[in-house]
């Protein structure tokens, strides 16, 4: 509103009541500023850099050993089509191996940008105004009242919870070489579609958690929701939070499974129990007490 002589007593009122929203807002403002440099910011990898570089020169040392596996199965082959059809699957994996590791970093930034900007164009059709205080209407007020201070609590878990989401991105970029490493390798195959399925699972995670946020804030514009617009805010927020730790430890514990479902796993249990079986005490049934006292009972029984 532009002041002049005539409005200035609504100005002055204008004044004070954006002074007191900006008191009050006061506290939400830096969890909020932090909320949205959490969803918009692209991981940080670039201080991992040296970090990975180690980490490749050491899954490097197992190419050549892979190349040399490949080409002396090839050799022994002979005549069996069979043979030399995995030998070639071994070179082929082993050569995709060298390329996909050797470009991990660059691939994981380049999705770790593609995640970031895409959730901060769902980030920028909120409506900043929405996540403050207002005083629009009276049962909102009342309402902010009553739930401010639960409503920061809120806040702030969300905060932790997208922090710790983003620190996980940020160091995803060292267990990604691992993931593509095992997945060109049949046997650990799961392992690495594990770690790699992970890994884009919480790239991906803030943009769904936008899409909450945005349909919320859309919501407040429908019919008499924006009376209860605090309740609508605390929801949203916990929501995101509720289902960015319940969808994490399902994943988790689906991938699990499907690890120890697969032809490593089993391979394990399988070795596993040889050895136990192998370790056990090896007796004669003759030398056991047990043994004697039932021929005795059968005798006893046939008389």
């Amino acid at each position: 509103m532009e002041c002049t002589l005539l409005n200035l007593p609504a100005c002055i009122l204008e004044a004070i009541g954006e002074f007191i929203l900006s008191i009050i807002n006061a506290p939400v403002l830096p969890f909020l500023s932090a909320i949205k440099l959490l969803l918009n910011q692209p991981a940080n990898v670039q201080v991992f850099s040296s970090l990975w570089a180690v980490l490749i020169y050491v899954i490097s040392i197992f190419y050549g050993l892979f190349i040399l596996f490949a080409g002396f199965n090839l050799i022994i082959s002979g005549y069996n089509a069979e043979k030399r059809e995995r030998a070639k699957e071994w070179l082929q994996n082993t050569i995709l191996m060298i390329l996909f590791v050797q470009a991990s970093f660059l691939i994981y930034k380049l999705i770790a940008e593609l995640a970031a900007g895409i959730t901060a164009g769902v980030v920028s059709l909120i409506d900043p105004n929405f996540f403050l205080f207002t005083l629009d209407n009276l049962t909102n007020i009342f309402l902010e009242i009553a739930l401010g201070l639960f409503y920061v609590l809120v806040l702030f878990i969300t905060v932790v919870v997208f922090a710790v989401n983003y620190l996980l991105a940020s160091i995803g970029v060292l267990f990604f070489p691992f993931g593509l490493f095992f997945y060109f390798i049949p046997p650990l195959r799961d392992i690495g579609r594990f770690i790699i399925s992970k890994l884009m699972f919480i790239l991906f995670l803030p943009f769904f958690a936008s899409l909450i946020l945005l349909g919320t804030s859309q919501l407040v514009n429908v019919g008499s929701f924006s009376a209860i617009k605090i309740i609508l805010m605390i929801g949203a927020f916990a929501l995101v939070n509720v289902l960015m730790i319940l969808l994490a430890v399902l994943a988790i514990f689906r991938s699990i499974t499907g690890v120890m479902r697969s032809d490593f796993a089993r391979g394990a249990m399988f070795l596993k129990g040889h050895f136990d079986v192998g370790s056990a005490p090896k007796t004669e049934p003759w030398k056991s007490r047990e043994y004697w006292s039932n021929v005795r009972k059968d005798y006893y029984e046939r008389r």
